[in-house]
């Protein structure tokens, strides 16, 4: 152990994070399915393509009109 060693620092916020996942072991469980719900989906490769295709190059300048 290193001669100035100071105890390890935990933050209330972290102190909370780690008794309330103590108290409700499937919380983390219970999140990912949430984000599943959410994010965790499947892109249509077809449709991807297919709106790249259709972009529009930007103008170097994009408040300048055409006259």
């Amino acid at each position: 152990m290193p001669f100035f060693r100071r105890p390890d620092y935990h933050s209330d916020t972290t102190e909370f994070i780690q008794k309330m996942k103590a108290s409700r072991p499937g919380l983390e469980a219970e999140q990912r399915q949430g984000r599943s719900l959410l994010w965790d989906k499947k892109q249509d490769q077809e449709f991807l393509e297919e709106f790249a295709l259709a972009r529009v190059a930007q103008k170097s300048y994009v408040y300048q009109n055409g006259s």
